[in-house]
């Protein structure tokens, strides 16, 4: 079962109109409309986990193999 969160949101007039004439044209509701906007955006706008971790080692100043092997090192120790 999907669940659905309902928000309330604020629109300039001149895009509840743009909204309005949508819905005339479609036969769709308004809620509709703004899901299918919101799930475009989120797709275009979204980062897979690997974009993510991206340079996250560039300001380090030993790579990630020395990292690794001194984490390593540390179990060698107990």
């Amino acid at each position: 079962m999907i669940s659905n969160m309902r928000t309330i949101i604020d629109l300039p007039d001149e895009l509840a109109s743009s909204l309005d004439r949508m819905k005339k044209e479609s036969g769709r509701s308004r809620a509709s409309l703004i899901r299918e906007a919101l799930e475009a955006y989120t797709r275009a706008n979204a980062t897979d986990e690997m974009q993510q971790g991206y340079g996250i080692w560039k300001a380090r100043r030993k790579d990630g193999g020395h990292y690794q092997a001194e984490i390593r090192d540390e179990w060698n120790d107990r």
